[in-house]
């Protein structure tokens, strides 16, 4: 996910991207999250493919290599996630690209890092999360450790590739110099926790998971998400002292919210039953303590701030049809992000590039008859 998320928001800016892929298409295309399978193309490629160009390519064959070598030599940026060792033996390595085109800015992305003793290791957000201490900032002591909802690690590499090539590209616009960005998901698991780390690393508060359910372990209760007669409420450490006149508690008032932490959860837990979600928000909303809905998908979407924010982008996708999925998470006034093209089928605008690149239509043909190309037609 990393890799076509950070080319994505690239081209979500407009930026012309084009995804170099196997003749084959690449594994994402096979392997739909979910079972979300679609018509040609799955939902989980629709997701992190869209303002692309696809150009399905044997890079194990010399003229495939000298194909994306023509590319490179014109291109600002080359984004590479293959595990280490893998960029060279096809050619695709900084040095090769950068002997081609010495203002190129150069992103390699990893799992560990490009040398030491994990290289060899497979990188996937589960791993980088387990590995990362995080699933024991939330949960009960006793509990398993818990992975997030989301694929967190791979979202946070994918910014990180893309915070370092926009850096690198602005530092290339004022010295003329390109440069290699390399960004691995095990230092973007350990950046984003910066405030837990620190904790740990400067304050030495070890992490401690408590006897009731809790958030996260380093803030002080109420955090978490509380039961209510028809559903749930989330409260992120309210004020104590407001929290014991809103729900007529008023031992909660005089409670330290990290010693006493399991005591007030399980207080406040036997309370919130009492009410429905909606009445404790407002009751919250009017003492002005931290409390929000918790929402599955359809609520989400449902929702009139996301309908406002237009937190959804929809539109037509050859073969898919009409395709609704999460948007942009920037607003630019001078350069706003577009949906200009949706994700590609394989191969798709391979014959499109080659004529770019000054390739005849016959020398094409040749070429996808004997393997090195595939076309989508």
């Amino acid at each position: 996910m990393a890799g076509p998320l950070a080319a994505m928001r690239l081209g979500d800016l407009g930026a012309d991207v084009v995804k170099v892929e196997p003749v084959t298409g690449e594994w994402q295309r096979h392997a739909p999250a979910g079972g979300a399978a679609g018509n040609r193309v799955n939902a989980s490629f629709l997701s992190l493919n869209r303002n692309k160009r696809s150009l399905a390519v044997n890079l194990k064959s010399d003229e495939g290599r000298d194909i994306v070598h023509r590319l490179a030599a014109t291109a600002d940026v080359f984004l590479q996630n293959y595990r280490p060792g893998v960029a060279e033996r096809l050619g695709m390595d900084h040095d090769t690209i950068r002997a081609l085109n010495p203002g190129i800015v150069y992103v390699s992305m990893s799992g560990y890092g490009e040398s030491g003793p994990y290289v060899s290791r497979p990188g996937q957000d589960l791993l980088l999360q387990a590995m990362s201490g995080a699933m024991f900032s939330t949960g009960r002591d006793g509990d398993p450790p818990a992975p997030a909802g989301t694929y967190a690690i791979d979202a946070v590499t994918a910014y990180s590739a893309f915070e370092g090539a926009l850096a690198a590209l602005l530092h290339r616009e004022r010295t003329g110099e390109g440069q290699r960005v390399s960004v691995n998901m095990l230092d973007a698991a350990i950046a984003v926790q910066m405030q837990e780390l620190s904790i740990y690393t400067v304050g030495k508060v070890p992490q401690r998971r408590g006897r009731e359910p809790h958030g996260h372990t380093y803030i002080r209760a109420p955090y978490g998400v509380f039961a209510t007669k028809d559903g749930y409420l989330a409260l992120g450490m309210p004020r104590l002292d407001a929290l014991a006149v809103a729900l007529d508690l008023p031992e909660v008032a005089e409670m330290d919210g990290h010693a006493q932490r399991d005591e007030i959860t399980a207080t406040v837990a036997r309370r919130l039953p009492g009410r429905t979600t909606a009445e404790w928000l407002e009751i919250c909303a009017r003492h002005d303590l931290w409390a929000g809905p918790v929402y599955g998908y359809p609520e989400l979407v449902a929702d009139p701030q996301v309908e406002h924010n237009g937190s959804f982008v929809t539109y037509e996708h050859r073969t898919e049809g009409t395709v609704t999925t999460p948007g942009f998470p920037y607003v630019l006034s001078a350069s706003p992000p577009s949906v200009r093209r949706g994700a590609p089928l394989v191969g798709e605008h391979t014959r499109e590039l080659l004529e770019e690149l000054g390739y005849t239509a016959e020398r094409t043909a040749e070429l996808v008859a004997r393997g090195v190309l595939a076309c989508e037609d």
